[in-house]
């Protein structure tokens, strides 16, 4: 029986041990930038956007270890964003992964600082580690680049933000889950597969796995924010509704968002059958995970 737990320990360790060697020294000037990089990105979390890269350059046949410097850049991508999100004028949360936001600790100055150091620096790693291949590295850096930029993440939050306060439709709830979270999602998967030089047909596959993935951890998130527990997550919950955002709960109940997540579920891993199945055992558990998830 796959041991899924032991396996996002395995991976998260791996990733940890190679985002270290990645990222500027807390002992290179100018030191409280370093410091507080480290902070950030080494304060916990499930790496699970890397993982995502790793498991899929594995299903599609590649060596996990490959992929590792894009994985790591992904998860630079990622804490630039939730850094970047934390801030007073954006979601203004003083807690992330467990520990006090990095505006809480260095200020809002450096927070911002951070965010530009760790997006900035993944393409620095892409560009340098990304790939074998001359052009799977461009192909996999112009993957990352849209899904971060304003036609992806940015756009979603864009519209998150726009939508504070007001009634949102189903239509415009779904555009900003769809960027804000599944575009990165989508970005992981499919880089991870481009590694390994994913033929159309698998990396079409694994698409539909990514925007299924993505839709069902963003409705499982609202849920948690609604009906979640802070300790266990390790930032505070509620925090959606007193910025008055849109959420599936919100819009459809609690039970009807379960349903959703549940389809999406269903969804990915459907799109899976089209691969072998003695690769896939981790990306579907992962998304089997999110039906329970906690945190």
């Amino acid at each position: 029986m796959f041991d899924l737990k032991r396996y996002l320990l395995e991976r998260a360790s791996w990733i940890n041990e190679r985002l270290a060697d990645f990222v500027p020294s807390i002992y290179a000037k100018p030191f409280l930038l370093s410091e507080a990089i480290h902070y950030s990105l080494f304060a916990g979390g499930k790496r699970l956007r890397p993982i995502l890269c790793v498991a899929s350059a594995e299903a599609a046949g590649g060596d996990g270890e490959a992929a590792l410097p894009v994985a790591c850049a992904l998860e630079m991508i990622h804490t630039y964003s939730l850094v970047h999100d934390d801030l007073p004028c954006m979601d203004d949360d003083d807690y992330r992964r467990g520990k006090l936001t990095s505006h809480k600790v260095y200020g809002e100055n450096m927070a911002i600082l951070v965010g530009d150091a760790l997006l900035t620096h993944a393409f620095t790693v892409l560009s340098s580690y990304g790939a074998e291949d001359p052009a799977a590295r461009l192909q996999i850096i112009r993957e990352i680049s849209r899904a971060a930029g304003p036609s992806g993440m940015v756009a979603g939050q864009t519209q998150d933000v726009l939508s504070e306060g007001r009634a949102v439709d189903p239509e415009t709830l779904e555009y900003i889950h769809v960027h804000k979270t599944g575009d990165m999602f989508a970005a992981a998967i499919r880089s991870g597969a481009m590694t390994a030089g994913a033929p159309d047909r698998m990396l079409d596959a694994l698409t539909e796995y990514a925007e299924a993935f993505g839709m069902a951890f963003q409705i499982t998130d609202d849920i948690l924010d609604m009906a979640g527990d802070s300790g266990k997550m390790g930032k505070t919950a509620g925090g959606d509704n007193k910025l008055g955002k849109g959420t599936y709960p919100s819009l459809f109940g609690l039970e009807r968002s379960r349903e959703m997540a549940r389809d999406f579920i269903r969804k990915g891993l459907r799109a899976l059958e089209a691969l072998p199945e003695e690769r896939t055992e981790p990306l579907r558990a992962i998304i089997e995970y999110l039906a329970g998830r906690e945190t």
